[in-house]
This record gives C-alpha cells, sequence and structure tokens, in this order.
C-alpha cells in the first residue's frame, strides 16, 4: 500500500460526509494503492454505524477502526499502528481536499526523497468575512497555513506543517518515535480543559532535530471548515493560556530566582505585557489590541504552570 488517509474524530459523523466526499474525487496514477483510515477517538454519537453503511457505498478503500484513549495524539498514533501504506497522510474531519492533492504529495515524496510533507491550508470563510479583530497574523490559529506558490524545504522549526495536511513517511517513526500522547487536543476541543496543542511542534522539531527532510508542496490545497466556537474571543485566548501551561510544564531549565515556584522574570514579562495592552486599548481600541491580550494570557498560563508544577 503506497499511501494511507488517516482521519482521527470525535463526536463530529455530521462532518464526515462531506470529508469523504472530496476525497472521492481524488484521481491517482494507475498502480498506486491508498486507502482511507477512520479513526474513532472514543465517539459517543453515530459515527461507527455511520462510517460502515457509507464504506458500502463508496469507491474508496475506506476502513474503520476505534481508539478507546481519548486525545487526537493518542487517536494518530492508534492510526499509524493500523494503517498499511508506507506513507501516512493526515486531515482532520473537518478538511476538505481539493482534485490532485494526493497525487501532489505522492510526487513531492517520489522527487524528493523526503520524510514528510506539509501543503497548504486555507479557511472555506473567505478572509473578509471574518471578525475583524481576527488579523492575518492570528489565521494561523484557525489552521491557516500558506507558505507561498512554489516548493521549498521547511526547517522543522519556524516553518513545519500543520496537522490537518501533513505526510509523514512511516520510517520516521522508526526513527524518532510517535506524537506526544502529553499534548494535543483532547475530546471536541470546546472546554478549556480539552484545548491543548503543542504536539505537532514537537513532533516536527524533533524530525528536525534528526536530520529529517521536510518539504512544502503548494499544489497539495486543502479546506478548513472554521467552526462556530473558533471565531469566538473565548477560543484564541484559552488557546494561548494553555500553551502558557504546557510551555511552563516542560521547561527543564533551572531558574534559582523563584516565587511560588515562579521565575521572577516572569513577573516583569507578564507586568510589561499588561502594559502595553492597556497602552494599545487607549490608544488603538479594543480589537487591534486584542492580539496582545493574548500575550497577557500566555504569560499568565505561564505563571499558572509553574506554579502547579512546583512539586513535581
Amino acid at each position: 500500500m503506497d499511501l494511507s488517509v488517516i482521519i482521527c474524530t470525535y463526536n463530529r459523523c455530521h462532518n464526515l460526509a462531506e470529508c469523504f466526499r472530496h476525497l472521492e474525487a481524488q484521481q491517482l496514477d494507475g498502480g498506486l494503492g491508498w486507502e482511507v483510515l477512520l479513526v474513532d477517538n472514543n465517539s459517543t454519537d453515530a459515527t461507527r454505524d455511520y462510517v460502515r453503511d457509507f464504506a458500502r457505498n463508496t469507491p474508496l478503500n475506506l476502513r474503520y477502526t476505534f481508539c478507546g484513549e481519548q486525545g487526537l495524539s493518542h487517536a494518530r498514533n492508534h492510526g499509524i499502528a493500523e494503517a498499511r501504506g508506507h506513507r501516512l497522510v493526515f486531515i482532520d474531519d473537518d478538511i476538505r481536499v481539493t482534485p490532485g492533492w494526493l497525487q501532489a504529495i505522492h510526487e513531492t515524496f517520489e522527487e524528493h526523497n523526503c520524510d514528510a510533507v506539509g501543503g497548504r491550508i486555507h479557511l472555506e470563510i473567505p478572509l473578509e468575512q471574518l471578525p475583524k479583530w481576527i488579523r492575518p497574523d492570528m489565521y494561523g490559529f484557525l489552521g491557516y497555513q500558506d507558505f507561498g506558490d512554489h516548493p521549498y524545504r521547511l526547517d522543522g522549526f519556524r516553518e513545519f506543517p500543520f496537522g490537518g495536511n501533513m505526510a509523514i513517511h512511516r520510517r520516521v517513526f522508526d526513527r524518532i518515535g510517535l506524537f506526544d500522547t502529553g499534548m494535543g487536543r483532547k475530546g471536541a476541543g470546546t472546554r478549556k480543559e480539552e484545548l491543548f496543542k503543542g504536539e505537532e511542534t514537537d513532533f516536527f522539531h524533533r524530525l528536525a532535530e534528526n536530520g529529517g527532510v521536510i518539504w512544502y508542496q503548494p499544489r497539495a490545497l486543502v479546506r478548513h471548515k472554521v467552526l462556530p466556537h473558533q471565531l469566538r474571543r473565548r477560543f484564541f485566548l484559552t488557546l494561548h493560556h494553555n500553551a502558557g501551561i504546557l510551555k511552563a510544564k516542560q521547561d527543564n531549565q533551572i531558574h534559582p530566582h523563584r516565587i511560588l515556584g515562579v521565575p521572577r522574570f516572569l513577573f516583569w514579562l507578564q507586568l510589561k505585557a499588561v502594559g502595553k495592552y492597556l497602552c494599545q486599548v487607549m490608544m488603538k481600541g479594543p480589537d487591534t489590541a486584542f492580539r496582545q491580550l493574548m500575550n497577557v494570557v500566555y504569560f499568565l498560563g505561564m505563571i499558572e504552570g509553574y506554579h502547579w508544577n512546583r512539586h513535581s
């Protein structure tokens, strides 16, 4: 089997039909074998029955597998174990692939003999219809990714594929391991305790540190269906607060000067961030200042993370 398209889902069977229909339109060169593997991450809705019914009436080579360990990283690792392909292509259930997407990924692997490929992710909603407080430098938090019109090698640190459109050769997992199950979204990602990320950043950093070759392919274009809760300020703030907590928990450096487990310099950074936010609110208004408020809650998350972690 050449390619496995792995889709991890949790309680979103209503999203699957459109996702599958776009996959049905893929056309690959003759002789290439590929499958679609749906990983049900402990869903309580009708996902199991829906996928099995759909599989009876589709040209897709569609398989279903169940992962009882809650969390996106658990589900992806389960998919890696169950998939039959040499190259594993990951998308989400709210992704709609475009014609030629999978062929472009295959050709990039063949041409560059690379370890991983990332493509473009555009939003289904027109950018001009986004709330005004969502600035262009915040589109990435909605899954948007576009490195331009020309393919090139990514460094894996500043630039790396997003999980909604990434492909990884199976040999990579033998070399550097799987996704870190201590990171990543849990459940639907709508509650504060579920909305953690970082597993893709960690994975591609490890790959780059081990000499991995990662390529960007703009012809591998998908569109991301943005959900209503992702267009609320609370979503962005929670995402950054949790990122701060995770950053503190992963810090292995020695900080001799602490207050209640928190490095003293962090209080100064937080104070500066709050001051900058207040200045922006007064001078430019709350919409323009919102990006700085995200920095404020990020530092707050770090403070909480260090404080909670002081006895561990």
